[in-house]
């Protein structure tokens, strides 16, 4: 027998361009609705702009999005707000220890089919079938539970008894956790913290705010707000962000943020390897591109900036990091991480002028998982 040659084919790992530029005319439909969208909400939530346009930009994204904040920050007004001035159904899931699986995606129940003596079991939706679903706190709940979520954010559906059931799109999940109280709760394991597209950080408001906030919902009762835009017009929307061109320096940019974010790679900077246990995986890079051309779309551009990855890659990459024992013990926090990585991987244009995010650092409790 003669032994053939193999020839080992090369890879060819070059960024190409697979998209299409948007027309001008969409993308201001884009921005007025968003503006439209502020105007409405300020109606009901006082401040927190970051806040609205981050979980705009993970909307416009068909992703999902985790908020953490102490109670009372108005988490729940603004998913249900937001419900309401797109025509989108709302459902509201409060996650406790004894919720079962079946109590958010549905159950199978025994009918008697009419005028037949026989029976057969139907499935009845639980509350995960609506277009946008509020996990509130998400992590008072076994992983058993928080397992339930896992198929259906990844896949858009259910299973049931061997049946699969879709879910109607938009399907996107906002989870919130509270950082106060850690006793009897169960972590979110790395998996499903990727599967969150943002993390997103709510602080207390400031003074001038919170009078604010007193005078608008303590002496009257909330405005009512009418849909601003269409089930179908998010879903052009969606698309439109899918579809959306990105210049190849600007996907190199964000690619090379994640790598640089890994202990493991030659090349990333002293600090990384001191500071962090493990990097960002490759969906944090497929969440910082959306996100940037979602949140361009939002300002009124058709083209991404420096600007718009710098202000995704904190949400994106804070619950991916993960810190080890130095950094802890140091009260290094991962957004401190995230700013010097951003201060030291230079941008398209040359080193781009880092904003730092200062949050309490009692925020950051769960990123601690080694």
């Amino acid at each position: 027998m003669v032994a053939q040659e193999v020839k080992l084919v090369e890879m060819d790992y070059t960024v190409y361009k697979t998209t299409m530029p948007v027309a001008e005319e969409k993308v201001k439909k884009i921005a007025n609705a968003y503006q439209n969208i502020l105007a409405s909400l300020k109606k009901r939530i006082v401040g927190m702009e970051d806040v609205v346009e981050q979980v705009m930009v993970c909307l416009l994204s068909s992703s999902h999005a985790l908020l953490v904040g102490v109670p009372g920050l108005a988490k729940t007004l603004l998913i249900r707000s937001l419900a309401d001035l797109m025509d989108l159904k709302f459902s509201r899931i409060q996650f406790t220890p004894d919720l079962m699986p079946s109590d958010i995606t549905g159950t199978e129940i025994l009918m008697q089919e009419e005028n037949s003596p026989n029976r057969s079991f139907q499935f009845l939706p639980g509350p995960i079938f609506a277009n946008l679903v509020l996990a509130d706190e998400i992590n008072r709940t076994p992983p058993k539970t928080q397992s339930a979520l896992l198929e259906a954010m990844e896949e858009n559906t259910v299973s049931s008894l061997g049946q699969r059931f879709s879910l109607s799109r938009p399907f996107l999940v906002f989870a919130t956790q509270n950082p106060i109280e850690q006793e009897g709760t169960y972590p979110l394991p790395a998996a499903q913290l990727d599967r969150f597209m943002f993390n997103i950080l709510l602080d207390y408001p400031n003074k001038e705010q919170e009078r604010s906030i007193m005078r608008l919902t303590v002496s009257s009762e909330p405005e009512k707000i009418e849909p601003v835009l269409s089930k179908e017009e998010i879903l052009e929307f969606m698309e439109l962000v899918r579809n959306m061109d990105m210049p190849v320096e600007m996907m190199r940019y964000c690619i090379e943020l994640c790598r640089m974010s890994r202990p493991g790679d030659a090349k990333s900077p002293a600090f990384i390897k001191d500071f962090l246990a493990w990097g960002a995986s490759p969906r944090a890079a497929q969440g910082m591109i959306l996100g940037s051309k979602a949140r361009a779309l939002l300002h009124g551009r058709q083209e991404v900036t420096t600007e718009d990855i710098v202000s995704v890659a904190y949400p994106v990459m804070r619950h991916r990091i993960i810190l080890n024992y130095r950094s802890q013990a140091d009260g290094i926090t991962p957004d401190e991480i995230i700013y010097r990585l951003l201060a030291s991987v230079p941008s398209p244009g040359g080193l781009f002028h880092v904003q730092k995010q200062k949050y309490s650092e009692k925020l950051y409790l769960f990123a601690n998982r080694q």
